[in-house]
């Protein structure tokens, strides 16, 4: 691992611990027991480094997303385990989203990044859902409006459960990602067909 590569590291393991906004570069230089001057000849501000982590967050995502997209059959573990890894990536970067809006508000290019991919993300969610029902797994008569909506709950939770859990719930990450996940499928348990439904239940209702 290079000095780059450490220091990126580095970062978002404090600014997952202590916060986004208690980190300076200069911490980030401490706890690597390198100079601030060397941090600054690959970073000059921290938002340099928010950057990137967020563009592999991002990066993340459209590779799994991809792979979700390619699959042939589509079931309804194919959907549990779409969701668990989407929890467990936004949890190695769960510190973006506690401190969502103060990172959008300071850094305006991951601010229009987010707004673009809000945007592809609902057209490459509607390819899945389409498979959904293709492979019989989602109901075929499901209103328009109904899917839409669904897109939108998906972004809300996602973007907003690592708060929760900060605050109310406080579970650790092993617990934390199997919560918010089946909290996630249980959106999808209206549009799945009677077959699908009693399978769902059998698996994941406990």
């Amino acid at each position: 691992m290079n000095t780059k590569e450490k220091i990126l590291s580095k970062a978002l393991e404090l600014f997952n611990e202590k916060g986004y906004n208690n980190i300076t570069t200069r911490h980030i230089a401490t706890e690597l027991s390198i100079s601030p001057g060397n941090l600054h000849y690959h970073f000059k501000h921290s938002e340099d480094i928010i950057k990137i982590l967020f563009a592999e967050l991002t990066l993340k995502m459209d590779e799994l997303l991809n792979r979700m997209k390619k699959m042939e059959i589509t079931t309804l573990e194919d959907l549990y385990a779409f969701t668990f890894s989407t929890c467990d990536i936004f949890y190695s970067y769960r510190f973006i989203f506690i401190n969502f809006v103060d990172i959008l508000n300071k850094i305006p290019e991951v601010k229009s990044n987010y707004e673009q991919i809000n945007f592809n993300r609902k057209e490459e969610f509607q390819v899945i859902f389409s498979g959904f029902q293709k492979n019989n797994i989602f109901q075929k008569d499901i209103p328009s409006f109904i899917v839409d909506c669904l897109t939108e709950q998906i972004f809300i939770i996602a973007d907003n459960w690592l708060t929760h859990n900060r605050l109310i719930s406080k579970l650790n990450k092993k617990a934390a990602i199997q919560h918010y996940t089946l909290l996630q499928m249980n959106l999808f348990y209206p549009l799945l067909n009677k077959d699908q439904q009693k399978l769902y239940e059998q698996q994941y209702i406990k």
